[in-house]
């Protein structure tokens, strides 16, 4: 059984550069939707450059839910993104290490242009870690943030 422990926080610039662009990083391009959507399960399709997901989580108790993602057909994962209808989320990924943890920083586009949020994974929900001068307020608890949130009620509605 997968148990993923995520803490998420928006991303603040720093001197006018986000932190991908003082580092030259190179972003994958995401694409996901939900083909179920519920506060007990989740069920996302997701496109990551050349390759397709499916990936199912469970509920989020203190920053913790169960996660099960497997690698699917490309052609597959764009067909079932199109079951997914409007609620589809685009956005590019930035993979960053700082002082020992990986950092994966989201810049949306679409409905929820605007949005940059940066999470990473733990091994414990209160494993300490040092923040980057670029992290800003820490969003975890508050459900508007959580993906499949934001392919319903999208940033620009907010």
């Amino acid at each position: 059984m997968g148990i993923e422990i995520e803490r998420k926080f928006l991303v603040k610039s720093i001197s006018g550069l986000m932190p991908w662009q003082r580092s030259g990083l190179i972003p994958l391009t995401l694409r996901q939707g939900y083909l179920k959507n519920s506060k007990d399960v989740t069920v996302r399709i997701r496109t990551s450059d050349e390759t397709g997901y499916i990936t199912v989580k469970g509920p989020t108790k203190n920053a913790s839910r169960k996660e099960f993602e497997y690698e699917i057909a490309l052609a597959e994962a764009i067909e079932m993104l199109a079951l997914c209808q409007d609620a589809i989320i685009e956005k590019k990924r930035y993979c960053m290490d700082y002082k020992g943890f990986r950092w994966e920083i989201d810049q949306f586009s679409g409905k929820n242009q605007g949005l940059v949020v940066a999470e990473i994974e733990l091994s414990t929900p209160d494993e300490y870690f040092d923040k980057p001068p670029w992290l800003g307020r820490e969003v975890t608890s508050d459900p508007r943030y959580c993906n499949a949130c934001l392919a319903t009620h999208p940033f620009q509605k907010w």
